[in-house]
C-alpha cells in the first residue's frame, strides 16, 4: 500500500518539480520591465497630470478668465491650464499651485471651439489676453510603450544573451566565464562506460595505467607500505591511436568520477580566466577525490615558456601554465586525484610540466602491430554483416601502419561500399576497396587522358613495380593502377614491413624503387615527366636525413645535426658552416645520382618483363602482384613479414602441442590394485 501510495504521489511530485522557477535575475527582470512600462505610461507632458472636471465646470473656468490655454484632442478631450485665482475654486478649494491644469471630454469639437472664439473676441474687447488654442492628436499607448521599450528589450536580450552565451559549454555565462568546463562523468554512469575489453591492442600501454586502477580501487594497499602513486600520467603517441579510449577504460576500470576537458577549455580571451578555471577543476577535483582529471591535447596549453612569444602574446597562456603547474605540485600526497594527460606533440611541452612530481610516467602508446590491428579489427567487426571471405588475418597484413582510427574508418568504408552496392553482407572486395579509397582516394575513371599520356604512366608505374620486385629490402608490391585517385594520375600499393630498426641498405633500396619512375621514362620514354614530383621529393629528403641526420655519409661519417628535443635550446637554426653544408648537398646528389643508376641497370636487365608489365597495366588499367609474379617469376627474397607470421605460427603450434603433453602427464594413472579389480 505504501509503495503504491508512493507511486500515486509520484506525478504530482513531478509536476510540482516542473513548475516554472524565477531565479533573482528572472525577477530583476520583470520588476525592471514594469518599472519602465509604468514611468512610460505617467510620464510625458503636463496635459496628462490635469484633474477631471465635468464640462459646465469648465465652461464655468472660462467664463471666469481662469483659462489661458486650451488642447483639444482629436478624440473630444480637452485639457486646460487654470490661472492661479482667489476667486476660481476647484473640488471646493482655491488653486494654491503655479499651475493646475483640468480635463474633461466635450461633446461637440465645433461648438466647443465656437464657445472658445467668441470668448477671445470678448477679451480682445476688453484688451485681454485671449486663449490659446491647441489640437493634439490624442496619445495611442501600444505604440508609445513598444517605441520606449524597445530599445531597453534589445539591451536586455543582449545582456541575456551575453550572459548565457559567453564562455558556453557547462556553467558557461559571463558570470560563470572562470568556471571549469570540464565535463563529469560519474561512476554510477554506465552507459558511457569504458573498460579494458573495449579497447583492443595496446597491450604494453594497459600494462602501465593498470597500476592507477589497482591504487584507485584499494589505495590503503600502496599507503600502508609507504608508496606513492604517480600523480600524473602523460599518453605519448600519434594520432588515432587510442590515447583518449584508454584515458576512460582507467576511469572505466576504476570506477572513480571523471573530468575530461581539452587543454583549448582553459585558455579564452578574458584575462585570467584560463588560471580561473584550472583552479576551480581541481576545486572539484578534490570534493570528488578519488577521480580522475583527463586533459586532452594538453600541448594547446602545457608548451614551453618563454620560446617565439609576442611581447604580451603568450601572457595569457603562460599564466594558465604557471597555475597548472601549482594545482599539480599543490596536492596533498595521497589525495586521490591522479592527472592524465593525451598529447601527439610532447617535444614541445614545458621540462616543468614533464618533471617527476607532476606527470612522473609517459606512456608511449605506439601505432598498432600486426597482432595488435588482428585484435581491432575483430572489435570493430562485430558490428558489421560479414561474407565468409572475409580474414580478419589477411586484413590486419594488408593494413600495415594503420592506427585504430583508421581501421576503424576501414570498416566503416567497407560497409558504405557493400551498401552502396545493395550487397547484403560485406565480403573481402569491400575491404580491399576501402583501403584503397583511404590510402589513394576516390577513383577518378571520368578524368580524359590521351593515350601517350597513360603509356607515359603505365611505364612509370612498372618502373615501380618492377625494381621493387626484384630489390630485397625495398618493399613488396601488393597492386599496380593507372587509374586516376585523388590528386595522382596513377599509384602503386607496397606492403611495407614492419621492421624496428632500419639500417642504409634498406634505406637504398627503398630510394632505387622510388626512382623507378622516373628512370624508367628517361630510359624507355626518353623524357621526363611531372609525375615523379612526389617521387623525388621523398628521395631528397630521404638523402638529407641519411647525411644530416643518420650519419650515414662517407664524409660526414657518425655526425648527426638532428634535435631530438625539438626545443632548440642552443638558440641557433644551422648547427653547421657553409661548408659542411656543401658537403651534405654534394653527398646528397651522390647518393641519388647512384640510386638512379643502380635503378636503370636493374630496368636495363628487366626491359622485357618491364615491357610486358607496361603493356598489361595498359590493357588492364589494375594489376596486382600475382601478375607480376607471373611475369618476372617469384620474388627472390621472401618477405620479413610473411616469415614472421610462419614463425609465430610454428611457435603456436608448438605451445599447443607442448600443453597437450603436460594435460596428458597430468592425468592420474590406476594403480595394480584397481586394474585387478
Amino acid at each position: 500500500m505504501d509503495n503504491q501510495q508512493n507511486n500515486n504521489n509520484r506525478p504530482d511530485n513531478q509536476q510540482q518539480n516542473n513548475k516554472p522557477r524565477f531565479s533573482g535575475l528572472s525577477w530583476f527582470y520583470i520588476i525592471l520591465t514594469m518599472v519602465l512600462i509604468g514611468a512610460i505610461l505617467f510620464s510625458g507632458d503636463d496635459e496628462g497630470k490635469g484633474r477631471n472636471v465635468s464640462y459646465s465646470q469648465l465652461v464655468t473656468y472660462i467664463e471666469q478668465g481662469a483659462i489661458d490655454k486650451v488642447a483639444i484632442t482629436d478624440k473630444n478631450g480637452v485639457t486646460a491650464h487654470v490661472v492661479q485665482q482667489e476667486q476660481v475654486v476647484i473640488f471646493g478649494s482655491q488653486v494654491k499651485d503655479e499651475e493646475a491644469y483640468v480635463q474633461t471630454d466635450i461633446p461637440s469639437i465645433d461648438e466647443f471651439v465656437k464657445k472658445l472664439d467668441e470668448t477671445n473676441a470678448v477679451r480682445k474687447e476688453n484688451k485681454q489676453s485671449p486663449i490659446d488654442i491647441s489640437f493634439k492628436k490624442d496619445r495611442d499607448y501600444f505604440w508609445l510603450v513598444i517605441g520606449n521599450l524597445l530599445p531597453f528589450i534589445i539591451f536586455i536580450l543582449f545582456f541575456i544573451w551575453m550572459s548565457r552565451g559567453v564562455g558556453g559549454g557547462v556553467g558557461g555565462g559571463i558570470f560563470n566565464v572562470g568556471k571549469s568546463q570540464a565535463k563529469l562523468y560519474e561512476k554510477s554512469d554506465k552507459n558511457n562506460r569504458v573498460t579494458f575489453k573495449d579497447v583492443a591492442g595496446l597491450e604494453g600501454a594497459k600494462q602501465e595505467v593498470e597500476e592507477i586502477v589497482a591504487f584507485l580501487k584499494n589505495p590503503k594497499k600502496y599507503t600502508d607500505l609507504g608508496g606513492k602513486i604517480p600523480k600524473g600520467a602523460l599518453l605519448v603517441g600519434p594520432p588515432g591511436t587510442g590515447k583518449t579510449l584508454l584515458a576512460k577504460a582507467v576511469a572505466g576500470e576504476a570506477d572513480v568520477p571523471f573530468f575530461s576537458m581539452s587543454g583549448s577549455d582553459f585558455v579564452e580571451m578574458f584575462v585570467g580566466v584560463g588560471a580561473s578555471r584550472v583552479r576551480d577543476l581541481f576545486r572539484q577535483a578534490k570534493e570528488k577525490a578519488p577521480c580522475i582529471i583527463f586533459i586532452d591535447e594538453i600541448d594547446a596549453v602545457g608548451r614551453a615558456r618563454g620560446k617565439n612569444s609576442l611581447v604580451g602574446g603568450n601572457d595569457e597562456r603562460e599564466s594558465t601554465l604557471n597555475q597548472l603547474l601549482t594545482e599539480m605540485d599543490g596536492f596533498g600526497t595521497n589525495s586521490g586525484v591522479i592527472i592524465l594527460a593525451a598529447t601527439n606533440r610532447a617535444d614541445v611541452l614545458d621540462s616543468a610540466l614533464l618533471r617527476a612530481g607532476r606527470f612522473d610516467r609517459q606512456i608511449h602508446v605506439e601505432l598498432p602491430d600486426l597482432t595488435e590491428r588482428k585484435d581491432i579489427f575483430l572489435v570493430h567487426l562485430r558490428p558489421l554483416k560479414l561474407d565468409s571471405t572475409v580474414d580478419v588475418n589477411f586484413l590486419a597484413k594488408q593494413t600495415p601502419g594503420f592506427s585504430g582510427a583508421d581501421i576503424a574508418n576501414v570498416c566503416n568504408e567497407a560497409a558504405l561500399i557493400a551498401a552502396r552496392k545493395n550487397k547484403k553482407a560485406v565480403d573481402k572486395q569491400d575491404f580491399m576497396d576501402a583501403v584503397d579509397r583511404i590510402i589513394g582516394g576516390l577513383e577518378r575513371k571520368n578524368k580524359i587522358m590521351t593515350d601517350e599520356e597513360k603509356r607515359s604512366i603505365a611505364f612509370h608505374e612498372a618502373g615501380h613495380a618492377t625494381i621493387s620486385w626484384m630489390l630485397r629490402y625495398a618493399n613488396p608490391l601488393v597492386k599496380v593502377t593507372i587509374v586516376p585517385r585523388g590528386v595522382a594520375l596513377g599509384a602503386a600499393w607496397y606492403l611495407p614491413e614492419e621492421r624496428q630498426l632500419t639500417n642504409r641498405e634498406h634505406l637504398l633500396d627503398e630510394m632505387c624503387a622510388t626512382l623507378g619512375g622516373r628512370a624508367a621514362e628517361e630510359l624507355f620514354l626518353n623524357q621526363t615527366s611531372t609525375g615523379a614530383l612526389n617521387d623525388l621529393e621523398r628521395v631528397t629528403k630521404q638523402s638529407y636525413a641519411m647525411v644530416a641526420y643518420f650519419g650515414m655519409s662517407d664524409n660526414l661519417a657518425n655526425v648527426s645535426y638532428y634535435d631530438s628535443s625539438g626545443q632548440s635550446q642552443y638558440g641557433f637554426t644551422k648547427p653547421f658552416s657553409e661548408k659542411t653544408a656543401e658537403t651534405i648537398d654534394a653527398d646528397v646528389k651522390a647518393i641519388i645520382a647512384g640510386q638512379m643508376a643502380r635503378a636503370k641497370q636493374i630496368l636495363q636487365d628487366n626491359a622485357e618483363g618491364h615491357h610486358k608489365i607496361a603493356e598489361l597495366l595498359i590493357e588492364r588499367e589494375v594489376i596486382t602482384s600475382d601478375d607480376v609474379e607471373a611475369i618476372l617469376g617469384p620474388r627472390p627474397w621472401k618477405s620479413r613479414q610473411d616469415q614472421i607470421i610462419e614463425d609465430n605460427e610454428q611457435l603456436r603450434a608448438q605451445s599447443e602441442s607442448e600443453k597437450e603433453e603436460t594435460e596428458k602427464s597430468s592425468e592420474p594413472t590406476q594403480t595394480q590394485d584397481e586394474i585387478n579389480e
